[in-house]
């Protein structure tokens, strides 16, 4: 699995940040939200709401990003997540 932010534009010039995290061996999403104003909290609860019930794979694939803080991070290993970051400023 890999997890992204990215950010969309709208037309009242608000920015929106959508948060995709993806299954390699097929390349489906398997979990997608959208907020105005995402939080550590925000995001260690979507990993939970994309494996609600101990479907979680071993890996999740993901950058160095101030928004995947401890929160994140701890919730993730609680799961039995193992974070496999990517290396610093790569694209």
């Amino acid at each position: 699995m890999a997890r992204d932010f990215f950010t969309v534009p709208t037309v009242p010039f608000q920015v929106l940040f959508v948060l995709v995290i993806l299954a390699h061996e097929r390349r489906h999403v398997v979990h997608f939200n959208i907020t105005a104003h995402p939080t550590a909290q925000w995001t260690a609860q979507q990993v939970v709401e994309a494996f609600p019930w101990d479907e979680a794979l071993r890996y999740l694939l993901g950058e160095h990003d101030g928004i995947y803080e401890i929160a994140f991070r701890q919730r993730s290993r609680h799961m039995g997540i193992e974070e496999v970051l990517t290396a610093p400023q790569s694209p």
